[in-house]
């Protein structure tokens, strides 16, 4: 599933190629049809997400398309003259210039305002949205004996984390992932909640993850570099069994909130939970 770096980044994509203009919008699938014809020939007037949400605003009428791409979902665009589209592409955004089609979402849904603030209301502080900040998370953080781990992945807490960046923002701090949330110091959290603005950040500037330190790089260290589908050089994320890059040891991995979580034992050294 897509970390919300992603989101952020589609988000600034389509701004880029469709606000201002009024946006041919059609479902070839069908499934988005009714949906599509409500937002047809409006002007794309706002994108922006949250955690793992994206927003489309149109028109006067304050239409919004809620997009969750889910396991399954991608989003890609190109120019135009745009291709016939195949009959898996949900929805269709087009201009004279440009196109975007949006294949195999959890969720394409036209909502109102009041629908879309309740999303917002449901979900964490993102480190992407700006005025979003640690305070509210820590307020949960702080109180709960689940581990820190497990809070990180969950959206009501933090919005956008998502598997890689809880296991390298956990290893850049040094922490053990199965410590309490509430076992945290404000001071170790809030050093986590600026790093992931950071790493993320970045994620969207370069549109991959990559959480590695300048001295620990494959043309720093003389090491090959990382061949990974997810690109990005990493310290622990998928890197089971192989050495740590910064004290050797060998990168552990276990299931943890229904995820696959990584760490390293030497630079992460329990504490009594794991």
């Amino acid at each position: 599933m897509p970390e919300g770096h992603t989101i952020h980044r589609l988000a600034l994509d389509h701004r880029d190629r469709f606000e201002g203009e009024a946006v041919r919008a059609s479902s070839p699938q069908g499934k988005f049809a009714a949906g599509a014809a409500l937002v047809d020939g409006q002007v794309l007037t706002c994108a922006e997400a949250h955690g793992k949400h994206l927003f489309l605003g149109f028109g006067p009428a304050a239409h919004w398309i809620h997009v969750h791409l889910g396991l399954f979902g991608k989003l890609g665009f190109g120019t135009a003259p745009a291709p016939p589209p195949t009959d898996t592409v949900r929805l269709r955004l087009a201009t004279a210039r440009h196109h975007a089609d949006l294949r195999g979402p959890t969720t394409c849904a036209l909502i109102t305002e009041d629908e879309k603030q309740a999303i917002h209301d449901r979900l964490g502080p993102d480190p992407l949205r700006p005025g979003d900040d640690a305070a509210r998370a820590w307020q949960r953080i702080s109180r709960s004996r689940t581990t820190i781990a497990a809070l990180l992945l969950d959206q009501k807490i933090v919005a956008g984390v998502g598997n890689v960046y809880r296991a390298e923002v956990l290893f850049r701090h040094g922490i053990d992932p199965y410590r309490p949330g509430r076992d945290l110091t404000r001071g170790e959290w809030d050093a986590l909640w600026d790093d992931l603005v950071y790493l993320m950040a970045e994620g969207v500037r370069h549109n991959r993850i990559d959480t590695v330190r300048p001295e620990h790089l494959p043309e720093t260290m003389g090491r090959p570099p990382r061949v990974d589908d997810h690109g990005g050089e990493v310290y622990v994320y998928r890197r089971a069994r192989q050495a740590c890059h910064v004290c050797g040891s060998e990168i552990r991995t276990a299931g943890l909130a229904a995820r696959n979580l990584f760490w390293c034992p030497g630079c992460q050294p329990s504490t009594g939970g794991g």
